[in-house]
Protein backbone atom coordinates (compact mmCIF):
# COMPACT_ATOMS: atom_id res chain seq x y z
CA UNK A 1 0.00 0.00 0.00
CA UNK A 2 1.53 3.52 -0.91
CA UNK A 3 2.12 5.70 2.27
CA UNK A 4 -0.66 8.25 1.07
CA UNK A 5 -3.60 5.69 0.92
CA UNK A 6 -1.69 4.13 4.55
CA UNK A 7 -1.66 7.22 6.62
CA UNK A 8 -5.16 8.42 5.10
CA UNK A 9 -6.62 5.22 6.52
CA UNK A 10 -4.64 5.42 10.04
CA UNK A 11 -6.18 9.05 10.31
CA UNK A 12 -9.41 8.07 8.87
CA UNK A 13 -9.39 5.01 11.59
CA UNK A 14 -8.03 6.47 14.74
CA UNK A 15 -10.62 9.82 13.87
CA UNK A 16 -13.41 7.24 13.66
CA UNK A 17 -12.32 5.36 16.96
CA UNK A 18 -12.02 9.23 18.96
CA UNK A 19 -15.48 10.13 17.59
CA UNK A 20 -17.49 7.03 18.52
CA UNK A 21 -15.99 7.94 21.99
CA UNK A 22 -16.70 11.32 22.16
CA UNK A 23 -20.38 12.67 22.23
CA UNK A 24 -19.40 16.21 21.31
CA UNK A 25 -17.62 14.89 18.40
CA UNK A 26 -20.30 12.77 17.28
CA UNK A 27 -22.76 15.70 17.23
CA UNK A 28 -20.16 17.97 15.04
CA UNK A 29 -19.86 15.17 12.96
CA UNK A 30 -23.71 14.44 12.23
CA UNK A 31 -23.98 18.19 11.18
CA UNK A 32 -20.99 17.88 9.39
CA UNK A 33 -22.05 14.65 7.23
CA UNK A 34 -25.70 16.40 7.08
CA UNK A 35 -23.64 19.32 5.12
CA UNK A 36 -21.82 16.58 3.28
CA UNK A 37 -18.08 18.22 4.97
CA UNK A 38 -17.34 15.16 7.18
CA UNK A 39 -15.26 15.16 9.84
CA UNK A 40 -11.52 14.46 8.79
CA UNK A 41 -11.27 17.81 6.56
CA UNK A 42 -12.11 19.93 9.38
CA UNK A 43 -9.22 18.57 11.64
CA UNK A 44 -6.86 21.52 12.51
CA UNK A 45 -4.46 18.97 14.61
CA UNK A 46 -4.52 15.88 16.21
CA UNK A 47 -3.28 14.99 19.90
CA UNK A 48 -1.82 11.96 21.13
CA UNK A 49 -0.66 11.68 24.47
CA UNK A 50 2.23 9.34 25.70
CA UNK A 51 4.83 8.32 27.56
CA UNK A 52 7.63 8.72 24.90
CA UNK A 53 7.14 10.86 22.07
CA UNK A 54 9.59 9.91 19.05
CA UNK A 55 8.76 6.04 19.66
CA UNK A 56 4.88 6.96 19.49
CA UNK A 57 5.36 9.58 16.60
CA UNK A 58 6.93 6.62 14.59
CA UNK A 59 3.33 5.20 13.56
CA UNK A 60 3.41 8.72 11.63
CA UNK A 61 6.57 9.46 10.57
CA UNK A 62 7.38 6.51 8.37
CA UNK A 63 4.15 8.21 6.67
CA UNK A 64 5.78 10.86 5.70
CA UNK A 65 5.06 13.29 8.72
CA UNK A 66 8.60 15.11 10.17
CA UNK A 67 9.04 17.16 12.75
CA UNK A 68 8.44 20.77 13.10
CA UNK A 69 9.10 21.70 16.50
CA UNK A 70 8.98 20.99 20.21
CA UNK A 71 7.16 23.04 22.73
CA UNK A 72 7.89 23.24 26.29
CA UNK A 73 5.64 23.96 29.37
CA UNK A 74 6.39 23.45 33.48
CA UNK A 75 5.72 19.99 33.97
CA UNK A 76 4.93 18.64 30.12
CA UNK A 77 6.32 18.96 26.81
CA UNK A 78 5.05 18.63 23.28
CA UNK A 79 6.76 17.77 19.86
CA UNK A 80 4.62 18.91 16.93
CA UNK A 81 5.07 16.77 13.31
CA UNK A 82 3.39 17.97 9.86
CA UNK A 83 3.03 16.69 6.65
CA UNK A 84 1.56 18.96 3.76
CA UNK A 85 -2.06 18.05 3.22
CA UNK A 86 -2.55 16.44 6.82
CA UNK A 87 -3.71 18.03 10.43
CA UNK A 88 -0.85 18.75 12.09
CA UNK A 89 0.31 15.99 14.78
CA UNK A 90 0.61 16.99 18.31
CA UNK A 91 2.21 14.46 20.94
CA UNK A 92 2.68 15.33 24.55
CA UNK A 93 4.11 13.50 27.46
CA UNK A 94 5.21 14.78 30.93
CA UNK A 95 9.29 14.80 31.16
CA UNK A 96 10.89 11.91 32.37
CA UNK A 97 12.51 13.72 35.44
CA UNK A 98 11.25 15.32 38.70
CA UNK A 99 9.65 18.08 36.31
CA UNK A 100 7.03 15.80 35.18
CA UNK A 101 5.79 14.38 39.11
CA UNK A 102 2.97 16.73 38.72
CA UNK A 103 1.46 15.94 35.17
CA UNK A 104 -1.36 14.58 34.78
CA UNK A 105 -0.22 13.12 31.20
CA UNK A 106 0.88 9.63 32.81
CA UNK A 107 -2.01 9.02 34.94
CA UNK A 108 -4.19 9.66 31.79
CA UNK A 109 -1.74 7.48 29.79
CA UNK A 110 -1.99 4.64 32.18
CA UNK A 111 -6.08 4.71 31.79
CA UNK A 112 -6.34 5.07 28.21
CA UNK A 113 -2.94 4.29 26.62
CA UNK A 114 -1.32 5.92 23.69
CA UNK A 115 -2.76 4.87 20.72
CA UNK A 116 -6.40 6.98 20.88
CA UNK A 117 -6.49 10.53 19.72
CA UNK A 118 -7.14 12.81 23.62
CA UNK A 119 -8.50 15.32 21.55
CA UNK A 120 -9.27 16.53 17.65
CA UNK A 121 -9.08 20.31 16.91
CA UNK A 122 -11.33 21.17 14.38
CA UNK A 123 -11.33 24.63 12.48
CA UNK A 124 -13.92 26.78 13.02
CA UNK A 125 -14.73 30.56 11.37
CA UNK A 126 -16.21 31.91 14.35
CA UNK A 127 -15.70 30.46 17.58
CA UNK A 128 -18.32 32.13 19.31
CA UNK A 129 -21.12 31.11 16.79
CA UNK A 130 -20.01 27.54 17.06
CA UNK A 131 -20.16 27.00 20.49
CA UNK A 132 -23.55 28.75 20.42
CA UNK A 133 -24.73 26.02 17.75
CA UNK A 134 -23.04 23.18 19.61
CA UNK A 135 -24.29 24.00 22.92
CA UNK A 136 -28.24 24.61 21.46
CA UNK A 137 -27.62 20.65 20.68
CA UNK A 138 -26.26 19.88 24.16
CA UNK A 139 -22.68 20.16 24.00
CA UNK A 140 -21.09 21.50 27.37
CA UNK A 141 -17.83 23.76 27.48
CA UNK A 142 -15.72 23.70 29.93
CA UNK A 143 -13.41 27.51 31.02
CA UNK A 144 -13.32 30.21 28.48
CA UNK A 145 -12.24 30.75 24.91
CA UNK A 146 -7.97 30.94 25.74
CA UNK A 147 -7.00 33.72 23.13
CA UNK A 148 -8.19 37.43 22.38
CA UNK A 149 -10.95 38.10 19.78
CA UNK A 150 -8.99 39.28 16.61
CA UNK A 151 -5.20 37.38 17.69
CA UNK A 152 -3.87 34.52 15.36
CA UNK A 153 -5.29 31.76 17.72
CA UNK A 154 -8.15 30.90 19.89
CA UNK A 155 -9.51 28.01 21.16
CA UNK A 156 -11.83 26.10 23.63
CA UNK A 157 -12.18 22.66 25.16
CA UNK A 158 -15.36 20.72 25.34
CA UNK A 159 -15.93 19.58 28.82
CA UNK A 160 -14.17 16.08 29.55
CA UNK A 161 -16.03 12.54 28.40
CA UNK A 162 -15.32 10.70 31.69
CA UNK A 163 -14.48 7.25 31.77
CA UNK A 164 -14.81 5.64 35.02
CA UNK A 165 -14.59 8.85 37.06
CA UNK A 166 -11.27 9.97 34.71
CA UNK A 167 -11.51 13.05 32.33
CA UNK A 168 -11.21 10.98 28.51
CA UNK A 169 -11.58 12.78 25.24
CA UNK A 170 -12.52 16.37 24.37
CA UNK A 171 -13.31 18.61 21.47
CA UNK A 172 -10.97 21.32 20.49
CA UNK A 173 -12.42 24.84 18.55
CA UNK A 174 -9.95 26.13 17.07
CA UNK A 175 -10.21 29.81 14.98
CA UNK A 176 -7.06 30.63 13.65
CA UNK A 177 -6.43 33.93 11.57
CA UNK A 178 -3.93 35.56 9.43
CA UNK A 179 -2.13 32.28 7.96
CA UNK A 180 -0.88 31.59 11.69
CA UNK A 181 -0.42 27.30 11.89
CA UNK A 182 1.51 26.77 15.19
CA UNK A 183 0.74 26.69 18.48
CA UNK A 184 0.78 29.20 21.77
CA UNK A 185 2.67 27.29 25.36
CA UNK A 186 0.42 29.75 26.98
CA UNK A 187 -2.86 29.09 25.08
CA UNK A 188 -1.91 25.33 25.31
CA UNK A 189 -0.94 25.03 29.06
CA UNK A 190 -4.04 26.84 29.68
CA UNK A 191 -5.89 24.57 27.49
CA UNK A 192 -4.45 21.46 29.52
CA UNK A 193 -5.16 22.73 33.01
CA UNK A 194 -9.20 22.67 31.45
CA UNK A 195 -9.63 19.11 31.29
CA UNK A 196 -8.75 18.24 34.81
CA UNK A 197 -11.62 16.95 37.12
CA UNK A 198 -12.23 18.90 39.56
Amino acid sequence: MEPGVELDALIARMIQEYVSRNQAAKVLRDSLDEAGVGFYPVADHLTLRTLNIDRRAEEFTKLGYGYSETIEYEDWYAKVYRKIGYPALFVDQAYPDDRGRTSIIPGWVKSFGDHIFHHVAVRVENIEQAIERLKAQGVVFTGQIVGARGGQLRQIFTAPEMVNGQPFSVLELTERHRGYQGFSPPQADSLMKSTVAR
